[in-house]
Formats: structure tokens, C-alpha cells, sequence
């Protein structure tokens, strides 16, 4: 079993870890991942077997809050970084700070672009990047009734 850390890479260092890798088909997602939940994880499962190696991206915490809001994120990078790290699907995780993963993309250079069932292809951010080089974009279902935002509503009525 890899040490959680050893997952966890710079932008910079992920680059280079690609590149070195022989015949790997890397797929991309990346989210906030504030809270995770049943749909995370089989959205993670999902994404793992249309390649080699998942890498997930996580917006910084100041990106999550122009996302969400200022009482976003609950968690801190750094402990949503971990949290992500310990899923078996997951082979690296990265993290960006802009409000798009589209310069991470374009640096990665990955072979698959997933991300979830409200983004239809042509919409997810850097499809046109991953087409450019014969990669492929997918959107994968989500599980109804599973959201972050939902949960935050839940706790806040108890």
C-alpha cells in the first residue's frame, strides 16, 4: 500500500512523474471535494477505469471560496488533499488555484478529461485542449441526491 503522501504531488512534480511513465493513460477530474460522499467515491471509481492513472486536481481554498462563497471551503486543502489521497481509486492528487483546471490541463497533458453528469463534453473546462492531442472527453453520471451543498443544508436544519 502506497504511504497517503506519496500521492499527494506539486503541479510541477506530477508533471514530470507523467512523462516518465510508459504507455500510462492518465484521466484528469478535479473538484473542490469539500465534503466527500458515496457519489464522490463511485464517481472516482468510475473515472479509475478509463485509464491508467486517476489524477485529481482540488481548487485552493481561496478558488472554493470565488466558487462557493466565503463560508466555503469547510475543509482546507491540505486536509482535503489527504482525505483524497486515501481513496484506492486515486493515484495522484494535485491541486490548482485559479477558478478553472484549464492551465493545469494544458501542463498535464492527460488523456482522458472526466468530470460529472451536469457538465455535458463540450462544456467541461480544457475538452478542446484534450481533444487537440487524441484524448477523450467523458461525463460520467452522477448518483442522485448526492451533493456537498445538500449536506451543508442538511447539517445547518439540525
Amino acid at each position: 500500500m502506497r504511504l497517503l503522501k506519496s500521492k499527494i504531488k506539486s503541479p510541477a512534480s506530477l508533471k514530470t512523474i507523467l512523462k516518465k511513465l510508459k504507455r500510462a493513460k492518465p484521466v484528469f477530474t478535479n473538484g473542490c471535494f469539500d465534503l466527500l460522499h458515496k457519489g464522490h467515491v463511485s464517481y472516482l471509481e468510475r473515472a479509475k477505469k478509463l485509464g491508467t492513472h486517476l489524477i485529481v486536481a482540488i481548487n485552493s481554498d481561496s478558488s472554493v471560496r470565488k466558487l462557493k462563497g466565503p463560508t466555503r471551503p469547510i475543509n482546507p486543502l491540505a486536509d482535503r488533499l489527504e482525505v483524497m489521497a486515501a481513496l484506492e481509486a486515486v493515484d495522484f492528487v494535485t491541486w490548482f488555484s485559479e477558478e478553472t483546471p484549464k492551465k493545469l490541463i494544458q501542463k498535464l497533458k492527460p488523456l482522458v478529461l472526466v468530470k460529472g453528469g451536469d457538465w455535458k463534453p463540450e462544456q467541461i473546462i480544457g475538452s478542446e485542449d484534450v481533444l487537440s492531442w487524441g484524448g477523450k472527453v467523458r461525463s460520467l453520471p452522477y448518483i442522485e441526491g448526492r451533493s456537498t451543498t445538500k449536506m451543508i443544508e442538511k447539517a445547518k436544519k439540525k
